[in-house]
């Protein structure tokens, strides 16, 4: 049963402005796992904005209440290529309130675009 459904986009451009100018964004944002890469270098700013719209795909999912951090919900792709979605603290409990045991993440950019589609299934 589906229980929520987001989705959301970011301009690639802008988010990107908004790291520089204010370089703590990116740490308040994401984990170490979603800033590098398994190389250890740091992931381009497509794939940061894509990220974050699925934080924020998250929160639609979950009905958009307040109180949810950021880094309480991960992002990360698993070795065949496929975006998985890591809940923990606000975000795992408010996915447990309402019954949420799986998820189901999409993530794209193009065209100066970073979009996200996040369910939310019970």
């Amino acid at each position: 049963m589906i229980i929520g459904v987001g989705i959301d986009v970011a301009e690639i451009e802008r988010f990107g402005e908004s790291l520089l100018r204010t370089p703590q964004l990116a740490e308040r944002l994401f984990s170490e796992r979603e800033l590098l890469l398994p190389s250890g270098e740091r992931r381009g700013t497509a794939s940061l904005a894509a990220r974050f719209a699925a934080k924020e795909a998250v929160a639609k999912a979950l009905g958009a209440p307040g109180g949810l951090r950021w880094r309480d919900a991960e992002v990360y792709v698993e070795e065949s290529g496929q975006p998985r979605l890591r809940v923990l603290g606000t975000v795992a409990a408010r996915a447990a309130e309402l019954g949420v045991r799986n998820w189901h993440v999409s993530l794209s950019h193009d065209a100066g675009v970073a979009s996200a589609v996040v369910i939310a299934e019970g």
